[in-house]
């Protein structure tokens, strides 16, 4: 299959009524294991890296990487830079090759979110690449490395801002956060029903480790047709290595063996959530 833009994939779930899991991987093991997970189950996925992500990850090297296992994949694959933040890695991104970006502005006031999505769009125009927003403030950090609060997003605004930039898919704050959820997440669907009833756009939920099966489906219901996962498919990873040392009694493992145990575990985490979010035998 070749590689996709975002954008196709999620206007599809939207008319077909799944969600297409977003996997953030940090390494050729996580998305061997993704790529594994989606053509077993014949499920479009998007391969994604944060932007806090690439002081471990160098985008010159795990982009290419990223791109090439779509484009060698059986089903669609969307490349994307998620919470994209300096301009000059959004540029990056774009040179690479990859089918879709997201420009954070979320910190900014609204007038200065839109005037930023203007401008990453003017770029992403001349690569036909899709563009991902967000409005409101999703609760935690994607690094895990500190908590900035949530906002909940503003129908009013995020009607605004989808006039004002006809973005390709709109990131929402509903009260999901990025990482580990210190208690049960307990999402307001009234704004979301109330979003998608305004914004005649893909929605996009980030922070889904750890959200459940029942409100998973219930998010897809009401318009989000992207799901970010990253926390859960790195846990899933670092215990499936654990069980594999623990087994052998905590001795010396063959590197192989480690690299299988990576894959893996990603594998297992990507595979349940395609399964969640209803997109098998959906390429």
């Amino acid at each position: 299959m070749p590689l996709l833009d975002m954008k196709s994939l999620l206007v599809k779930a939207q008319q077909e009524k799944y969600g297409v899991g977003a996997f953030s991987i940090a390494n050729m093991e996580m998305i061997m294991g993704a790529v594994k997970a989606a053509e077993e189950l014949n499920s479009p996925i998007i391969l994604q890296i944060a932007e806090v992500r690439l002081n471990y990850s160098p985008l010159n090297l795990i982009g290419p990487m990223m791109i090439a296992a779509a484009k060698s994949s059986k089903v669609p694959i969307a490349v994307h830079l998620d919470h994209g933040i300096s301009m000059g890695k959004i540029e990056e991104a774009l040179e690479l090759g990859f089918t879709s970006v997201m420009i954070d502005g979320s910190a900014h006031p609204l007038e200065k979110n839109i005037e930023l999505t203007k401008a990453v769009m003017e770029k992403a125009k001349k690569y036909n690449v899709t563009v991902e927003a967000e409005i409101g403030k999703v609760g935690g950090s994607e690094d895990g490395k500190e908590d900035h609060g949530m906002i909940y997003t503003d129908v009013r605004e995020a009607l605004k801002f989808y006039t004002d930039t006809n973005i390709d898919a709109l990131a929402v704050a509903i009260g999901n956060a990025h990482g580990e959820y210190k208690g049960d997440p307990e999402l307001n669907f009234e704004i979301l029903d109330k979003i998608n009833k305004e914004v005649d756009i893909p929605l996009v939920l980030h922070g889904g480790s750890g959200i459940s099966e029942k409100d998973f489906r219930k998010c897809i219901e009401l318009g989000i047709h992207k799901i970010n996962v990253a926390t859960s498919t790195f846990n899933s990873v670092e215990a499936m290595v654990r069980k594999m040392y623990s087994e052998n009694n905590n001795g010396k493992i063959d590197y192989f063996k480690l690299h299988a145990a990576e894959i893996e575990g990603a594998y297992e985490n990507v595979k349940m959530h395609i399964e969640i979010f209803n997109s098998k035998n959906k390429a």
